[in-house]
């Protein structure tokens, strides 16, 4: 029998062989979310890292406002697709870096701006990577944060959780604005502004981007279909399966005080 992997190496092996789809999908190329974080991060001369960049797309709206962009990822497959389309978009600035968002190869105050969209969600130990990124976060720098979050009520939580990890099963937690501004401040960070953003995803693409296997789709439908109308209502389901995930964005800068 083989050893199981470890969350990491299961999280890069679920992503890398999906690494075209994501840098070609449409749900992550655009949106006001996207559109926000980037003026977030566009510091005129700042070196800025973006965290589980996936197919790269925060990193091609940033690089051409910044000195330099460095993608992070834990699959070698995601960033070697990343490179070859910031090389395709003549984007000169952008470098990659394999690595795992809590333990980042960098020395401290690297970069004056740190940030991250539809990653957090995948990473095994949050605590531990915000503790990092405030680490490597030059002083006066800003961290912006992008993901998707759970509603609030435990009924709604449930559903949208176990959508997600049927899904995928790297998938860790959606998590609320108020898990996140306490995870911020323990890692040393000011929590700051929140904006918010329904963003929907229509169901076929959204499983064919991970490589959903069948038995579980089929599952994910079973619960929609029986999902009680509070469910059916905030999620706005549609009888596709598609529905409307809440989408949250938040700032934080460095509090400065040291441990």
């Amino acid at each position: 029998m083989s050893q199981p992997l470890s969350h990491d190496a299961h999280t890069a092996h679920q992503f890398g062989s999906r690494a075209a789809d994501y840098v070609a999908s449409a749900v992550h190329a655009a949106g006001e979310d996207l559109a926000a974080l980037a003026r977030f991060a566009a510091l005129p001369h700042a070196a800025v890292l973006d965290l589980g960049c996936g197919g790269g797309h925060v990193t091609y709206a940033v690089a051409p406002q910044v000195r330099s962009v460095t993608a992070l990822d834990l699959s070698q497959a995601m960033l070697d697709a990343v490179a070859a389309e910031a090389q395709r978009r003549g984007l000169a600035n952008v470098a990659t870096r394999q690595a795992s968002v809590e333990a980042l190869p960098f020395a401290d105050a690297s970069f004056d701006g740190v940030v991250s969209r539809y990653s957090a969600h995948h990473w095994g130990d949050v605590p531990a990577a915000l503790r990092e990124a405030h680490r490597v976060l030059a002083s006066g720098g800003r961290f912006g944060l992008v993901d998707v979050v759970h509603p609030g009520p435990p009924l709604l939580d449930t559903h949208l959780q176990a959508w997600e990890l049927l899904r995928d099963p790297s998938h860790v937690r959606d998590y609320g604005e108020a898990e996140w501004r306490r995870m911020l401040a323990e890692a040393g960070f000011v929590p700051g502004a929140v904006r918010r953003w329904r963003v929907r995803m229509e169901f076929s693409s959204w499983v064919a981007r991970m490589g959903t296997p069948e038995a579980s789709i089929a599952a994910i439908r079973a619960l929609q279909t029986g999902a009680p109308e509070p469910v059916r209502s905030h999620f706005g389901l549609e009888d596709d399966g598609s529905f409307t995930l809440d989408v949250m964005m938040i700032e934080a800068e460095p509090d400065g005080v040291s441990d």
